[in-house]
């Protein structure tokens, strides 16, 4: 393991996902996933979020397409979830669903806006009413 993508990794995830989604998720490592956390935080989040040329926002985003397309729930909402903590707009997330509705198909959208709607009303944000 290299100690330092690690340790640049781990300050990544914890800006974007929260010190207290870490710290659960790692409390449940166990002798059968921890070689797999290891390799998340020291690749996923130290190799990739760790670098500069990208924004988290815009990594944020990118990610949100990226799981939609792949149908995988659970990381769309952790990572929309992420992506208001790195202070996406909800124009610049509407938008970004509108974009997975066209490339990555209506079905995609609808799931990603009904996911979408799922973390931000457990986050207490409503949407502003169409005039």
């Amino acid at each position: 393991m290299d100690t330092e993508r690690y340790e640049v990794g781990m300050e990544a995830r914890q800006r974007v996902l929260g010190e207290d989604y870490v710290a659960r998720a790692l409390s449940a490592t166990d002798s059968f996933n921890h070689d797999l956390q290891q390799l998340i935080t020291e690749y996923c989040w130290g190799a990739v979020w760790g670098r500069s040329t990208l924004t988290d926002r815009q990594r944020s985003l990118n990610n949100l397409c990226l799981l939609a397309a792949l149908n995988r729930p659970e990381e769309f909402m952790t990572h929309f979830r992420g992506a208001l903590r790195n202070g996406c707009t909800l124009d610049e997330l509407r938008d970004t669903l509108l974009q997975i509705t066209v490339y990555a198909g209506v079905p995609a959208g609808i799931e990603a806006f009904r996911l979408a709607r799922r973390v931000l009303e457990a986050e207490g944000i409503t949407p502003e009413p169409v005039p």
